[in-house]
């Protein structure tokens, strides 16, 4: 069975994440990795190859993310 949860999966940064921007991250999700689209909480900035925890999910391909 396919895994679909987002919200608490970890992933990598491919984009850096910041203020004002949309960053790129990817996330080990049914079974393989997919790009997600990033937003950092709280006003972080995360570098590329940083891991991330995600925090928030906003369906098709947008999350909420924070450094780990």
């Amino acid at each position: 069975m396919a895994d679909h949860r987002v919200i608490g999966k970890e992933g990598v940064v491919t984009g850096k994440v910041a203020p004002d921007t949309v960053g790129e991250i990817l996330l080990p999700i049914r079974g393989s990795s997919e790009a997600f689209l990033a937003h950092p909480a709280e006003g972080e900035t995360i570098p590329v190859s940083a891991r991330v925890a995600v925090l928030d999910y906003w369906p098709p391909r947008t999350v909420v993310v924070t450094q780990i």
